[in-house]
């Protein structure tokens, strides 16, 4: 009787060690990656590393206030002068 709970703490053990090594490389050590390099975590079950975007680098138009460009930059973690130059786009 006792080998038998011995061998079932020993097994429960073991299993509670797997769990939390599958957490810890799967979930968290790659979250932590993901936050240093600046990006925005999504911890679903796709575990997902996506990078902001300014909403102004997908439809091309202009952020005219250089303050409000500056702070939407330094939001994403981009530095204003590193930032791709931005080109107006053609009139109709």
């Amino acid at each position: 009787m006792i080998q038998r709970l011995k061998l079932v703490a020993l097994g429960l053990f073991a299993l509670a060690n797997v769990v939390m090594a599958i957490w810890q490389f799967g979930w968290v050590a790659p979250q932590q990656k993901c936050l240093a390099r600046g990006g925005w975590w999504d911890g679903g079950f796709n575990r997902v590393c996506a990078r902001p975007v300014l909403i102004s680098d997908i439809t091309g138009r202009l952020i005219a206030d250089p303050k409000a460009r500056a702070e939407a930059l330094k939001a994403l973690g981009r530095e204003p002068g590193h930032a791709p130059a931005q080109k107006a786009p053609p009139r109709p």
